[in-house]
Order: C-alpha cells, then structure tokens, then sequence
C-alpha cells in the first residue's frame, strides 16, 4: 500500500518542484529536465529525495538549455497567436492553416517532452540530447501518441484533485517518457524486482 503511494507522491512531489522553478516561464524547459532527472534517479535507485533532486538539477539543465528555453517559449505563444486569429477568419484557407498550427503545436509539444527525458536520463551526454529526443518523439507512431495523449490526458485525469493539473500535468508525461525511453533502449530498463 505504501509503495502503491509513492507513485503519487513522488510524481505530485517533483510536479510541485517544476511548478515554483517555472515560476520564471522561460525556465519551464529545464525544470522539466530536472523534474525527469530526479523522477529518473528515484525509478532507478530509489532516490527519494525528489524536491530537492529537481531543484538541486536546475543549475546545470539551465546553463545547458537557457537559449533553446527562450525560443522554446516564444515559438508556442506566436503558434497560439495564430490559432486564435486563423480561428475567427471566415476564408477557407483558414482551416488548413489552422491544422498546420495545431499540429505544429503538437509536434513540439512532443518533441520537448522527448528532450526534458533525454536530458534527464542521461544529463552527461548533452552533445546528443537533441538527435535522441527526436528518435524518442518521432521514432514510431505509437510513441508520438503515448507522448501526446499523455500531455493532453494528465491535466485532465489531475482535475478532481485541486491542483493536481499543476502537479500531475509536467509529472505523469515525464513518467510516461521515461518508460518510452526504457522500452526503446533494453540498457534502460528499470529492473522490476529492485
């Protein structure tokens, strides 16, 4: 019963860590990499210090990926702009615009969900967290739409619980990756009976 619930807690945990380092909105990126950094030690070796793994991880995850967070963060508010314009236009041309735009949207939701777990499972190698992310994203169909319905499912299934969007919402898709990445490489693999 216990261990059942640390598989709440610890993700709840490391959410509400992503949550006060996001605080700076450019920062969402390499909170991210520390959250998956710490969730990533507490599967592998049991670390349960998770806040303080997430928090302790930042520092490095923002001098690696300060310059990708800014673009990370403006790309998203200018396809967004233009989902809510091209969604009042009468013109046909608005609506294949506007699927070019969410899918957009989709993708790079994908991709940087892909990155954070890369860079957390592996923050020594940053030279290939980029091509691997992309591998992790994009590499079959079935892991896009994990990853996907991951990130649009968590807030949703988290909405009973007050903030549970908040915590849940960067927390479970981490998860979720975590386990792709194990999957798609066997020396990964958490193993089961530790």
């Amino acid at each position: 019963m216990l261990h059942g619930l640390e598989f709440i807690a610890y993700p709840a945990i490391a959410g509400g860590a992503f949550c006060l380092l996001a605080i700076g909105v450019v920062t969402w990126l390499p909170a991210l990499a520390a959250v998956a950094a710490a969730l990533d030690r507490w599967r592998r070796d049991g670390d349960t210090r998770v806040f303080t793994g997430v928090i302790a991880a930042f520092p490095g995850y923002w001098r690696a990926l300060w310059r990708h967070a800014l673009v990370a963060t403006a790309a998203p508010a200018a396809m967004l702009a233009a989902i809510v314009f091209l969604a009042g236009r009468p013109e046909p041309l608005a609506v294949p615009l506007l699927a070019v735009q969410a899918g957009g949207l989709a993708a790079f939701a994908v991709y940087h969900l892909a990155l954070a777990v890369v860079a957390g499972h592996d923050p020594g190698a940053g030279a290939t967290w980029r091509a691997r992310a992309l591998v992790l994203g994009f590499g079959s169909p079935r892991r896009v739409l994990v990853l996907l319905a991951a990130l649009l499912l968590a807030p949703v299934v988290a909405l009973p619980l007050a903030v549970g969007p908040l915590v849940f919402g960067p927390s479970i898709p981490v998860l979720c990756g975590l386990a792709l990445l194990d999957r798609a490489d066997p020396s990964n693999r958490v193993d089961a009976s530790s």
